[in-house]
């Protein structure tokens, strides 16, 4: 009937599919300036293969970000976006969209709840079957976006197919999976400090009433869902960036990165880029989760009249 509100039904797998897609490149959208701070820290210092120097040198957040507008240009905070939101089309819709319903499949028949356990496992699932489709993505992305803290002076693509086609020509296709066995790490973990933790919070917040099931409590789970990501995941991460945009002869291997890293940074160099990282990671959250549970509901709500 005419002004009735359609009745609400439970989101499908495909709802939730191409919800988390929409919602990873809204989040990449809004927050994409940060992650690219994030791989100019976190690559600043490294040795390369030829031996240069670096004119440039990044300061902070705001440092970074200032230094880039003014030295590049407003555009350089978006370079490499046309990949970056192919990843989040591939990577997000499987690793956040699938989580449900592989989390259903682990747990037992008849479980009241769902442990600890099996939301890890279902997290470790979703995030290495994503890394696994979405890796050359995530490649060209991040070579874009270090782009300029390479001493050429041309630019190293012109284009996203550009990147595609030099990096199998001059690499082979391997190279496009370059540095697959630290991003799945990165992003398992990630992927089980996101979900599994944003699930627990707002599972409990739920549970304890203290919030109902709104853009608040997404937004609280959301965001220390963030924080704990960035903690566990930020050591792998530098070494999966410093490794996806070497070239070709500078490490022999994901270990060697490491071992380079350490040998040159020490410690402290497995949390360069923390502060981008964080506040990338959580706005990330933040904005990705809320409006990934405000499409699902769009979706469930219009599926009646769509029937």
């Amino acid at each position: 009937m005419v002004g009735l509100k359609p009745p609400e039904v439970p989101p499908t797998i495909t709802m939730k599919f191409i919800s988390a897609g929409m919602a990873g490149c809204i989040a990449d959208l809004c927050t994409f300036p940060l992650d690219t701070a994030k791989v100019r820290l976190q690559i600043q210092g490294e040795v390369r293969i030829p031996r240069t120097i670096s004119s440039v040198e990044y300061r902070g957040v705001l440092g970074t970000l200032s230094t880039m507008v003014r030295t590049e240009g407003a555009r350089s905070l978006y370079r490499g976006l046309a990949a970056g939101l192919q990843r989040q089309m591939g990577f997000s819709s499987i690793s956040i969209g699938l989580y449900d319903p592989v989390k259903q499949l682990y747990t037992p028949k008849g479980a009241e709840n769902t442990g600890v356990g099996t939301r890890i496992l279902a997290g470790c699932t979703t995030g290495a079957v994503a890394v696994a489709c979405a890796q050359p993505t995530d490649v060209v992305k991040v070579r874009f976006q270090a782009s300029a803290a390479l001493s050429d002076s041309a630019p190293r693509y012109s284009s996203t197919v550009d990147a595609y086609r030099t990096i199998a020509r001059e690499e082979g296709i391997r190279g496009l999976w370059r540095g697959t066995l630290p991003n799945i790490a990165r992003n398992v973990i990630i992927n089980c400090g996101e979900l599994v933790t944003y699930d627990i919070i707002k599972d409990a917040l739920l549970r304890a009433q203290l919030m109902a099931d709104n853009v608040p409590c997404h937004f609280v789970a959301a965001f220390g869902a963030g924080f704990c990501a960035t903690v566990v995941a930020s050591p792998v991460d530098v070494v999966k960036t410093r490794y996806m945009n070497s070239s070709p002869g500078q490490y022999s291997n994901v270990l060697s990165c490491l071992l380079a890293l350490l040998t040159q940074d020490g410690p402290a160099g497995l949390y360069k880029g923390f502060v981008p990282s964080f506040l990338r990671l959580g706005s990330w959250n933040v904005v990705m989760f809320v409006s990934y549970e405000q499409l699902q509901r769009a979706m469930a709500l219009a599926r009646p009249g769509l029937a």
